[in-house]
């Protein structure tokens, strides 16, 4: 490891858990383009700013939806991030 850099915590490290969803399953209300890109950045800033989280897991939510006479498939992921304690700049619960 170089000088500087932030050792990754290992899952006996982790003192908090961030649930980060990326995606949606509704279809009366779509997650639009700008919506979806706050969310890559929410994971990102998760992963690569400080404190570092990893990834300890994911859930995979998947709906089919009748729309008329087609079928919509709509998917979410929630990743569960975790961190040897609550990043300062995450203000949610």
């Amino acid at each position: 490891m170089n000088k500087g850099e932030e050792q990754r915590p290992m899952p006996a490290d982790i003192r908090y858990v961030k649930l980060v969803t990326i995606g949606g399953i509704n279809p009366n209300a779509p997650l639009s383009e700008e919506a979806r890109k706050q969310q890559i950045m929410l994971l990102n800033r998760c992963l690569n700013d400080y404190p570092k989280g990893i990834i300890l897991s994911k859930d995979i939510s998947i709906g089919s939806y009748m729309v008329g006479e087609h079928q919509l498939t709509m998917e979410r992921i929630t990743y569960h991030i975790g961190f040897p304690r609550k990043p300062m700049w995450d203000q949610g619960d």
